[in-house]
């Protein structure tokens, strides 16, 4: 995958970098707020080489896959954090479920890898204890142990800081207040019928407990931005934090600690009874729906579940389950389908997806395989509801809270009983080679109708935007255009500073800077104007633009000018690029090399075939 091409795709058609409030990923999504989503063009991002799948949820998601980070770094490096385009995205108006799921995902998140990694370790030391390969009493298994431990431990801490992040308050005021709670010191004044204002306050424990944390901080926030108003700034700087911590701490003392404490156990017993009462059928039945949950993102909403039970009781015998017979479904369908699919690149796609949903990453097969193949969604449906009950009805339970598969089968390690971890094999076998076998038998190919176009009717001419000198793009001194990286086209030399439009079309880019423009063909071709090497620098200076995104333009409309002297003054080389951005569409065809004056025909665009 060429990742820097990749990046830049998603960057042109989510309306520029000007248009990213935050970005954020996880293992395999990108995450994003935007400024304006209506600028975000949403079906060429999903025609995007390289993009599985794209979620308008409580966050904009792209699924990239396993690459994820790759095409995450490549965007951060043209793209910086604008907190003014943050506080434009945070009033955005959005229904009140929205806000709640973005909040909750947004907390929880970034626990996963944390929570996960320290579990993970956990159960193989544990796993290794049951032979003679490590001793329970060795220094080195306690002190691993206790490392995982820790991280238990300390949750509150780290919610805190997700919390604080989310809520754009102290992270430092946040740790202190939520660190007070799990102060040994605490422990012992709480155990003693302590009184504080006439009130006794709640003897609880806190350590491992979400809830107090969240409410602590959501708390804190407000208060901090009261005696930001109010305080003066000579004395803000430890003012403030004083007064959030005098007033926050004995709050969370007498009611939100109690508060949230009782939150979490409420939480708990509601999911615990719909488990008594529905039993074994619960886990098959959430394991059949997570296909539909996971392509929503409303799976991450059981992670506040998952987390306060894991925490209250050990272990977790509903989500993590019910993940396993998904997710390796997942994957013995996609192993069914690279064998039965006569379709190379869907063979190879789908043994690659096949591979990952194995090892518990199961975004490459559902948005690369099964959403888009019905028979493979109904192998995985199907396979995940019986594997789901078979682990429901041996009540196996899961110790770490882990996407599983079979890296991670170390998760259904119990020391009080040695066959959890050998039921949970026996859920994996029949999840994996189930859906393989009913999508075996399900499968047939989809016959692909070749149509049969109007070629002239799908073709277009671009003409010159600029007057000057028409070259190929390998003769451009810049290695992103010359290689062709963001799409196929002409180069041209200005002889002045006035930009056209080359065809007849819609605005739908103007880069912050004014060196870039994007423009809509009617027959759906996506045209990228770029003025210049290097012209972002020059940070809009010299630039005039004479239409806004949204317009409507004919050919040879005045779109930009520019000072063509100013910039080769300032040692910028002024070549102006023509790219058929979305390539994958559409090819040139034709083009002229030469002086040209504006209105000239240039090359032309075919759809329906490949560059």
């Amino acid at each position: 995958m060429d990742y820097q091409k990749v990046a830049m795709d998603i960057v042109r058609h989510i309306g520029g970098v000007e248009n990213i409030a935050s970005l954020e990923h996880c293992s395999t999504r990108l995450r994003f707020h935007f400024v304006d989503k209506k600028r975000v063009q949403q079906e060429s991002l999903k025609k995007i080489t390289g993009v599985m799948g794209v979620i308008d949820a409580s966050q904009f998601q792209i699924v990239i896959g396993n690459d994820v980070v790759e095409v995450y770094d490549e965007i951060m490096k043209v793209y910086t954090a604008d907190e003014n385009n943050t506080s434009k995205a945070s009033s955005e108006k959005r229904a009140l479920g929205k806000q709640f799921i973005e909040f909750i995902i947004s907390v929880f998140q970034p626990l996963v890898p944390v929570i996960a990694g320290a579990g993970v370790l956990k159960s193989v030391l544990m796993l290794l204890a049951m032979t003679p390969l490590l001793d329970k009493t060795s220094t080195i298994y306690n002190l691993l142990v206790a490392i995982s431990d820790a991280t238990f431990y300390f949750l509150p801490i780290m919610v805190a800081i997700t919390t604080a992040n989310v809520l754009k308050c102290n992270r430092l005021v946040a740790v202190a207040s939520v660190g007070y709670l799990l102060l040994p010191a605490t422990t012992t004044l709480l155990s003693g019928n302590t009184q504080l204002l006439g009130f006794t306050i709640p003897n609880i424990t806190y350590h491992s407990q979400v809830f107090p944390a969240i409410l602590c901080v959501i708390f804190l926030s407000f208060i901090e931005k009261l005696f930001n108003k109010i305080s003066p700034k000579v004395i803000r700087i430890f003012f403030v934090p004083m007064m959030v911590l005098a007033i926050t701490v004995p709050v969370t003392l007498l009611i939100l600690g109690p508060l949230g404490y009782n939150i979490g156990t409420v939480f708990t017993t509601c999911i615990l009874y719909m488990y008594d009462t529905f039993g074994f059928v619960a886990v098959g039945i959430l394991a059949g729906i997570l296909p539909f949950m996971i392509a929503t993102g409303m799976h991450k909403a059981l992670l506040p579940y998952a987390t306060s039970i894991y925490a209250k009781l050990g272990y977790e015998a509903l989500y993590i389950p019910a993940s396993l017979a998904h997710n390796i479904s997942q994957s013995g369908a996609c192993f069914a389908v690279a064998l039965r699919s006569k379709d190379e690149t869907l063979k190879q796609t789908a043994l690659s997806a096949g591979v990952s949903a194995l090892m518990g990453i199961t975004e490459p097969a559902l948005y690369g395989v099964t959403l888009q193949h019905k028979k493979a969604l109904m192998g995985v449906i199907i396979s995940s509801v019986l594997s789901g009950l078979v682990l429901g009805v041996l009540v196996v339970k899961a110790f770490v809270l882990v996407g599983p598969g079979l890296v991670s089968m170390s998760a259904f390690v119990d020391q009080s009983n040695d066959k959890n971890i050998l039921l949970a094999m026996i859920g994996f076998v029949i999840a994996l080679f189930g859906s393989f076998i009913i999508t075996c038998l399900l499968w047939k190919d989809e016959k692909v109708e070749e149509t049969k176009q109007d070629e002239q009717g799908e073709m277009e001419v671009l003409l010159a935007p600029v007057q000057g000198k028409a070259m190929d793009l390998s003769e451009v001194k810049d290695e992103m255009f010359a290689k062709r990286t963001l799409g196929d086209g002409i180069a041209i030399f200005p002889g002045n500073g006035d930009v056209c439009a080359p065809c007849d079309g819609e605005v739908i880019m103007i880069f912050e800077t004014k060196h870039a423009i994007g423009i809509k063909t009617e027959q759906g071709a996506e045209i990228l104007i770029h003025i210049g090497i290097n012209t972002v620098a020059m940070e809009g200076k010299g630039f005039e633009v004479f239409v806004k995104v949204g317009d409507k333009v004919k050919a040879k409309d005045l779109l930009i000018r520019f000072d063509k002297e100013a910039m080769v003054a300032a040692q910028y080389d002024p070549t102006l690029m023509l790219i058929v951005s979305n390539g994958s569409e559409y090819k040139i065809q034709d083009p002229y090399y030469g002086d040209v004056s504006i209105g000239n025909a240039l090359m032309k665009v075919k759809r329906g075939c490949s560059i």
